[in-house]
């Protein structure tokens, strides 16, 4: 109930004084990177938060206090946050430039900060987002929702490595982005067995699994733009690398299982799990722990 009151006090219900004339993202409808107050769009942030109301909105124990309208709005900022040219979504606004402004970046740390490109990462969350909730309201802007979802999934196919990984913007890094990536393919339609874009992901993370059942993955992967194992695995890698492969219906459970067990076998007495490596990242050389 406290985490669903949350949701409902952090959603953004006003857009600032004049934004259009600032260049400012809508913000009407959206959820933020932290509190309400902060204030900024984040795609998927509001698709998260969408997701979250309409679980809530269908769980027998719980009540959701947004409403239908407000839900109609919390869409409205992914659509409007949509780029019509590739088909994906960035993170707070749209791909309003070009690269080659890129120059004028003043950073030292920060890669690619000028323009907001679009991610595999938040491409999927906005998918998700609009997917269940055409579960619940089907006729709601059916067209530009199938739209964006169609442009969405072609986007993140587009972005598919060669060897079969997803390079992720938010997190360390191909095993975040196979999990982002995976899913929403998966939440298409497509399985292991049926979509060759799936099957060279799951494939891909296979090749990856360590010798004791788990994934590790190091924070170089996120600047060299490669896979670069850890020695030990990560119960944060092990994690996203099983998500997707379970939304693949990847069939061989022994390779899961093993994943699994790595996973219980890190868990502490008080139901903790230790921290590891470093998981988080900000544009490309920026290393956060979450």
């Amino acid at each position: 109930k406290k985490a669903e009151e949350f949701i409902d006090y952090t959603q953004i219900l006003r857009n600032p004084p004049e934004y259009e004339r600032f260049y400012r993202q809508l913000t009407d409808g959206a959820w933020p990177f932290t509190t309400v107050d902060q204030g900024y769009t984040i795609s998927d942030c509001t698709a998260e938060g969408l997701k979250l109301c309409l679980m809530y909105r269908h769980s027998p124990h719980l009540i959701s206090k947004v409403s239908d309208e407000r839900l109609f709005r919390a869409v409205n900022v992914i659509l409007s946050m949509h780029n019509p040219s590739s088909g994906g979504w960035g993170s707070y606004e749209l791909m309003r430039t070009y690269p080659i402004i890129e120059c004028l970046n003043p950073a030292a740390l920060f890669g690619e900060i000028m323009v907001d490109y679009p991610h595999t990462e938040c491409t999927s969350a906005c998918m998700q987002g609009l997917i269940e909730f055409q579960k619940t309201f089907p006729q709601h802007r059916k067209q530009e929702i199938d739209h964006a979802l169609k442009t969405g999934e072609a986007y993140i196919r587009s972005r598919q490595m060669e060897h079969g990984g997803w390079y992720s913007s938010w997190a360390v890094c191909f095993c975040y982005a196979a999990w982002f990536a995976i899913t929403a393919l998966a939440k298409r339609g497509g399985t292991y067995q049926t979509d060759e874009n799936i099957r060279k992901g799951c494939e891909f993370l296979i090749r990856h699994q360590l010798e004791d059942g788990g994934w590790g993955e190091s924070y170089e992967s996120c600047i060299k733009k490669e896979y670069i194992s850890t020695k030990r695995s990560q119960v944060i890698n092990t994690s996203w690398a099983l998500m997707a492969l379970m939304a693949a219906g990847y069939p061989n459970k022994v390779v899961m299982k093993a994943g699994i067990n790595l996973i219980l076998r890190r868990q502490q007495p008080n139901g903790d799990f230790p921290q590891e490596e470093i998981s988080g990242v900000f544009n490309h050389n920026c290393m956060i722990t979450y």
